[in-house]
């Protein structure tokens, strides 16, 4: 059996690539925090290792010596400006000490999660591989710490560690409560009566765990695999939503200026609450950029990946919302 050191396994991408790890017969170690629910992850032939990525201290003796490969899903993904010390700790700096651990535990692979995110704005709202990172020049931190990220794993590529980049697009599936399964279960609850502007490329939980062990084997060195699939805009997603769901969904788009004031609004509102806004300016940011698609060529070719129809990916996250009681 080959070994996998996980970081970010209690998240949602992350338990769909321990999931896949394990029906595959890897032995695997994951990495979580002390205040993570556990609860999937106990149920599961996991060895559980308690650490924090921004003390390397805390983790770096848990992988094996020559481990098979680390896969690098953790990451913040937050869109408020107020989380952006932390962000850059998260991503940036905790990204940083699993290269080091990588190296000085001679890992033979690292397979580092990323995101389209690490692109920036792309001319005419299409990213490729190839593509010059615009990232850095982004008001959204999010962005800029992806790409930041990218270059520290870079600097261990130029010390001699072998790495791939994984860049998924938005992505639905199990094990999602907290992502685009908000607008499954808000349309379940009607409660969704319009959607934001824009759109993009929508990708399947389950073939992104796949391309991350593919990329193991067939990934080469230094190099993006971007995945994407099923193009949409929202006001289409929410759509076929509701035909999934098999009850009407009276949607419309919201017009960027009345989003942007919501933004504006939800943010100022933050101030008092001290609780998350709805919507921030940072998403407002991306969201006039319009719709923003991705070629999966690559990763097809290379790795092996699979695209899935947006009706499918939609139903396999209704069924798994609807068998955990969490659509009332």
């Amino acid at each position: 059996m080959r070994t996998a050191f996980v970081t970010g396994g209690t998240g949602f991408v992350g338990s769909n690539l321990i999931e896949e790890l394990i029906k595959s017969e890897w032995n695997v170690i994951a990495l979580h925090r002390s205040a993570s629910n556990l609860s999937r992850l106990r149920s599961w032939p996991v060895q559980l290792v308690e650490g924090a990525l921004e003390k390397p201290d805390s983790f770096e003796q848990h992988i094996p010596e020559g481990v098979d490969a680390i896969f690098h899903v953790a990451g913040n993904i937050s869109f408020w400006r107020k989380d952006a010390a932390t962000q850059i700790r998260d991503n940036v700096v905790g990204t940083r000490n699993v290269v080091e651990a990588a190296i000085r535990r001679g890992a033979k692979c690292l397979v580092h999660t990323s995101s389209i995110s690490a692109y920036g704005a792309q001319p005419a709202g299409l990213v490729v591989e190839r593509a010059v990172s615009t990232a850095l020049e982004s008001p959204v931190t999010y962005e800029r710490t992806k790409y930041m990220a990218e270059l520290e794993v870079k600097k261990g590529i130029e010390r001699g560690l072998r790495a791939v980049f994984i860049n998924p697009s938005n992505i639905l599936g199990r094990y999602d409560i907290t992502g685009w399964a908000r607008f499954i279960i808000l349309a379940h609850q009607q409660k969704l009566p319009v959607v934001p502007p824009g759109g993009g490329s929508f990708c399947d939980a389950q073939q992104v765990a796949l391309a991350h062990i593919a990329a193991v084997d067939r990934g080469k060195v230094g190099e993006n695999y971007l995945l994407g699939g099923a193009d949409a805009t929202l006001l289409e997603f929410g759509e076929v939503i509701g035909e999934c769901l098999g009850k009407p969904v009276p949607l419309k788009a919201v017009p960027l200026w009345l989003f942007a004031s919501v933004g504006y609004v939800s943010e100022w509102g933050s101030a008092i609450t001290r609780k998350a806004p709805t919507v921030t300016r940072d998403m407002v940011h991306v969201v006039r950029r319009g719709c923003v698609y991705v070629s999966s060529e690559k990763a097809q070719r290379e790795l092996g990946y699979h695209l899935r129809t947006l009706p499918e990916m939609v139903r396999t996250s209704y069924r798994w919302l609807k068998e955990q009681g969490l659509l009332s």
